[in-house]
């Protein structure tokens, strides 16, 4: 296991707010971590960087597909996402390197993954 996916288990996982969670990598373009048996598809991980660099204002007003689910927006800025539907939610976070993605159950709190980011951040210079 690779210091990402340890962080992903210890920050999120563990917490039993977040059900999964991937690491994708910004600059390289694809997935570099994730949690055991959540497989992001290089389309969505794309799509979530082409969200944060030029569609953000679209996700706003129309949601997001992510892995063949819709998901409503419920708040957006320049450095995250939240997204719901009937099922659970989708956080969305940037850094300047990495955007993590997580999904959670309803009535969870998502804001752990805001907590990761942060350790992310802090341990590759993000």
């Amino acid at each position: 296991m690779n210091q990402l996916q340890a962080l992903l288990n210890d920050s999120l996982i563990r917490t039993k707010h977040v059900e999964n969670a991937a690491i994708i990598d910004i600059k390289e373009r694809k997935v570099c971590a994730s949690t055991f048996g959540f497989n992001v598809p290089p389309e969505n991980a794309l799509n979530l960087i082409y969200t944060f660099c030029e569609n953000l204002l679209q996700v706003r007003r129309g949601g997001l597909y992510f892995k063949e689910k819709y998901y409503k927006c419920v708040r957006a800025d320049e450095h995250s996402i939240y997204l719901q539907n009937p099922d659970g939610g989708l956080i969305v976070v940037k850094t300047k390197a990495f955007i993590l993605v997580a999904t959670y159950r309803v009535g969870m709190y998502p804001s752990v993954c805001v907590e990761a980011v942060e350790k992310l951040g802090k341990r590759n210079g993000c």
